[in-house]
Order: structure tokens, then sequence, then C-alpha cells
């Protein structure tokens, strides 16, 4: 098969995503409660040191492949990088600070449709705080979203007042993290929007906003078309803004379209990139969620697939681990990826997208999807596209802010926290009573 031909099935692998999901989004509810509890639990974090030694073990017993033959990222991760990631991991890195930390915030369990649902909640001093539910995607975490819990929920202590305070609910997706593993194939951005109202209610909340990116993105725009009662408006650092010409002419492999405008031509640039070089582990994980076993057992092969999200964010941490200062760190990477490798969340965070794909009737990812609540849009630069203004007008006709920030990439709060925060200040702003 071609390397022509394979771009091509990647690519309308990943457009199949989530092309049903406006339309499943009104659908009556798939998932029925299998139980009744529906009460909210105190939630701590503590792994034994046996599998913390383990995990080292493993590590040090990495069996290597070859070096790659060409310098640089097209073949995958460096091995000079895997290489240095290992040996950090092995002898320095020191997961109980995680777990300090989480332990430091509010965190809780509750039951919604039969599955157990974890989240960090924090509530702000501040009387008038606007709560927001702020959902994390693939391959990141809760992590993604730690450095601004404070900085949202206590304002004057970082630059900001009292009126842009947030209270703030991160849930982990199902089979992500701390929730509980799916059994079925029924949890998909559908029902998990469904979920996140529901615990949006159970935690009291009338008004309150939704924000996500990747996976997060597709949730909260679900969460749009749903409807529920409370949601006032979505912020989206990852926007679904691609028209049906121009998602049509990616899907083709044509050329690009005649009249785009430079912020234009930048995003099918950066489309058709990702497109072609940038979907290994989506048509993996869409199409043999199951095959990856190999996650399951090497922490290293774990670390490795993690890394390869895409062009932007790996070069990013290539240059993390060769000693540059940059918006994660060596510990954020090995937070983020030592807390898939202890809860063993490789395949189940994987079966998302295998689950989401069993409903969806081609579309893309990137795909307009007709939402009319209010939306704001940050368009960070090294994100897998930069939305552009002139299609987030189209897509969102009620979109209430969009600002084009000067860096940033995939894992905007967890990258750029200074920016996010004034992002979600600056973005609801207008709905505060």
């Amino acid at each position: 098969m071609s390397n022509t031909t394979n771009n091509s099935l990647s690519r309308r692998t990943l457009l199949a995503t989530t092309a049903a999901i406006g339309a499943l989004a009104l659908m009556p509810e798939a998932v029925t409660a299998a139980v009744t509890d529906t009460s909210i639990r105190p939630f701590k974090v503590h792994f034994p040191e046996s599998d913390l030694t383990d995990l080292r073990r493993r590590v040090a017993a990495t069996r290597w492949p070859d070096q790659e033959t060409v310098a640089g990222t097209s073949q995958g991760v460096p091995q000079a990088t895997m290489q240095k990631l290992a040996r950090y991991w092995q002898s320095e890195y020191n997961w109980r600070n995680v777990e300090a930390r989480l332990n430091a915030l509010p965190q809780f369990v509750t039951n919604i449709d039969g599955l157990d649902i974890h989240f960090i909640h924090v509530r702000s001093k501040h009387e008038k705080a606007l709560p927001m539910i702020i959902t994390h995607g693939w391959p990141g975490s809760i992590i993604e979203q730690m450095k601004v819990i404070d900085p949202l929920t206590n304002p004057t202590a970082h630059g900001g007042t009292a009126a842009d305070a947030f209270d703030v609910v991160i849930p982990s997706l199902p089979g992500h993290g701390f929730s509980e593993k799916p059994k079925d194939a029924s949890w998909t951005p559908v029902t998990i929007a469904k979920a996140w109202a529901t615990l949006m209610q159970r935690l009291g909340y009338k008004k309150y906003v939704a924000q996500g990116g990747d996976w997060g993105n597709a949730v909260s725009e679900v969460m749009a078309l749903q409807q529920p009662a409370g949601l006032l408006a979505i912020h989206t650092n990852m926007a679904a803004t691609v028209g049906p010409d121009i998602s049509k002419a990616l899907s083709a492999h044509a050329a690009m379209p005649a009249g785009l405008s430079a912020e234009e031509q930048n995003a099918w640039n950066q489309l058709d990139d990702f497109y072609k070089n940038g979907l290994a582990y989506a048509g993996e994980m869409l199409t043999r969620p199951q095959t990856l076993v190999g996650l399951a057992d090497s922490p290293v092969g774990l670390a490795a697939w993690m890394l390869d999200h895409d062009i932007r964010s790996l070069k990013m941490i290539v240059r993390v681990f060769d000693g540059k200062e940059e918006g994660l760190s060596r510990d954020d990477v090995l937070d983020n990826v030592t807390l898939y490798w202890l809860t063993n969340t490789a395949v189940s965070s994987a079966r998302l997208y295998w689950d989401t794909a069993q409903i969806s009737n081609g579309g893309g990812f990137f795909d307009v999807r007709g939402v009319k609540t209010p939306v704001a849009v940050s368009a960070f630069p090294d994100e897998i596209y930069a939305a552009p203004k002139s299609w987030s007008e189209k897509a969102y006709p009620n979109l209430i802010h969009y600002n084009k920030l000067p860096k940033g990439g995939h894992f905007a709060a967890w990258e750029q926290p200074a920016l996010f925060t004034s992002e979600m200040r600056a973005s609801f702003k207008s709905l505060r009573s």
C-alpha cells in the first residue's frame, strides 16, 4: 500500500471520529443508571511503594530498539529523548510530590449512570465566583489543569480582582485517571456531556460555563448542543471551525483552495500537515485499541506513545529533555505519564476513540457542529491548528470572545497558565451578573 493511500485512510479514520456527535447529542440517553447512589465521596490518592518500585524496575529493564536512521522527529520520538526521559524517571523523578499536590486539593467521586466519576472541585472564597467545568483531553489528564486552579479560584493573589473569580470543577474522563473504566462502549462525548451536566446540577450550580480542548472541546460543544439547564457559554482552546468545503478538500488531498487569507492559509497548512504526518496514534486507537497491550506492559513504551501526539508538542518536549526552558518541565511530562501508568489507563483511555467512532458516519473532529450557545475561542499558535477568526465567526454565530495568543500549544492551561487564566477572565466577563 502506498504512503498516499495510508495517509488517506488515516485521515478518513480521524475524520470519522465525531461526525455524528452533533446529531446524536439530542437523542435520548443511551445509558441508564445502574445505581441510585448520588452521594459525593471524598477521594485521596496513594499508590503503594511496590507500584513505584515496579515502575522503576521496568524502566531500567527497557529493551531499546535500534536508533532512528534520520535526524529529527520524522520517524517519531528520538531515541536520545526517550533515554534521557528513562534515566530521569528511574533515578530522580518523585511521584510522591504529585500525590501531595493532588491531595492538597478537594477531590471527590460520585456515581453517574452507573460509573464512578472522579473530579477536583475547588470553590472560590469570593461570593460571586462563576462556576466552570473544565474537561481535559488525550494524552492529557487532570494534571493539565492543576497550574490554573489557584489563579482561577483565588484571582486576587494572581493579579486579578474578586470579580474574576471562578469555582472550578475538573473531572477525569471515563477510563482516564481516577474515574472508573467503562464496561461497555456507551461512553462517548454524547453521554459524557450529559454526565457533566448531571455533575454540575448535583453540585448545586444553577448557572455555569464549560471549557475544554481536544476531547474537552468535543464534550463542551456537545453540552452546548444539548443545552442543559444552566449552561451559559463554553470556551475552547481547540475550536471546531472547519467548514464543509475546507473539510472536503482536506479529505480529498486537494490543493489549498484559492482566496484564503494568510491566517486561513496557516490553518490549512497546519491541518494538512497533521492529517499527513500526525495520525499514527489516532488510527490505532480508533480501530484497534485493545492491540495496544504493550502500553500496559512497558512504561517507556507508554511514554513514547503519549509524547508523539502532535509534532509541535513533541518538538517542545524534545527541547525540555535537552535542558531548554519551555512551557512544560521534565516533571510535568512525567507527572502525566506516570498517572496513566499507575492507573493502567493506556488502553481504557484509547477506547474513547473507538467507542466514539462507532456512532460516527463520516465527518471531522474539527468540523463545524452548529453550536448556537455563546462561545469563546482562544487560538494558540502551536495548537494542532490555530482557528482563524474568520472561521470562528462562521462556526459560532454567538461568538463572545476571540483572541490570538502569542505562544502556547495543545496543552494550553498546562503550558501557558498565565495566558490561559487571562483568557478565562476575558472570555466570560460579559456573563457575570
